[in-house]
């Protein structure tokens, strides 16, 4: 579907993943005058995925795949209420990180009791997962550079930012030191092997929006309902490594 938002600035792009945005524009909207914050909504993303990861526990994975999927718009309301509120936040960029970190070990962890995978494998599906998640966010960066839009997030994050106005700097000094410590090495080990991308992103951008998490709590929700969980190891192992492949191959040619 063709998505044109704020995030990317004054790029129409494909972005597979986006699919709930729009709701959860009419959602920030909604929330604009109300005193909820942006933390506190994240905070709530996270909760919610610790209750479906204790579903799965409990053999209800239809319906916890569900509340991923509503999980995924709720996940793109932070970061639209940020931008209606022009009120952007380095600490709420990291806590979102650090956020769908603990929700994705949960979830798959969750996953790996209910089938019973070895915990190698659960190991592994963990940390495909996260180098999927964060090759799409490479490019989605990139692209909001190209278009001008939104910059609270960096390609490379070992430089401490300046807090904006409306947030600490001891806040902001504290979450970036929890990112460098456990997340930046995600991203020095994508940008290695992304090399330059080509002149536009159209291509990485589009395909790696597929392992999004908006897009892959759809086609796990699918996988539930078809009652295929099973094959979540082909799909995240599998697929995904494919994609993540051809990602890399059109990006160094």
């Amino acid at each position: 579907m063709l998505v044109k938002v704020k995030k990317y600035g004054d790029r129409n792009v494909i972005d597979l993943s986006e699919w709930g945005r729009p709701v959860a524009r009419v959602v920030a909207r909604f929330l604009k005058q109300k005193p909820v914050s942006v933390m506190q909504i994240t905070t709530f993303h996270l909760l919610l995925t610790l209750f479906c990861a204790w579903l799965i526990l409990e053999g209800n994975t239809i319906i916890a795949c569900f509340l991923l999927v509503v999980k995924g718009i709720i996940d793109a309301v932070d970061g639209e209420l940020a931008r209606i509120r022009e009120r952007p936040s380095h600490v709420g960029r990291y806590w979102d990180t650090v956020a769908d970190t603990i929700g994705l070990i949960a979830v798959m962890g969750a996953f790996g009791r209910h089938f019973g995978w070895e915990p190698r494998l659960t190991f592994a599906l963990i940390l495909a997962t996260l180098f999927q998640y964060s090759l799409f966010n490479h490019y989605s960066i990139l692209m909001r550079n190209l278009g001008s839009g939104d910059t609270t997030s960096r390609v490379d994050e070992r430089e401490k930012p300046v807090a904006y106005a409306w947030e600490k700097q001891a806040n902001v000094n504290l979450f970036h030191t929890i990112y460098l410590i456990f997340f930046s090495w995600q991203d020095r080990i994508i940008s290695g092997l992304s090399g330059r991308g080509s002149k536009n992103l159209v291509f990485e951008l589009t395909a790696s929006s597929s392992l999004g998490f908006g897009m892959q709590s759809l086609i796990i929700f699918g996988l539930a309902l078809t009652e295929n969980l099973g094959y979540l190891p082909e799909l995240v192992l599998g697929l995904n490594m494919v994609v993540m492949a051809l990602v890399f191959l059109r990006s160094r040619l």
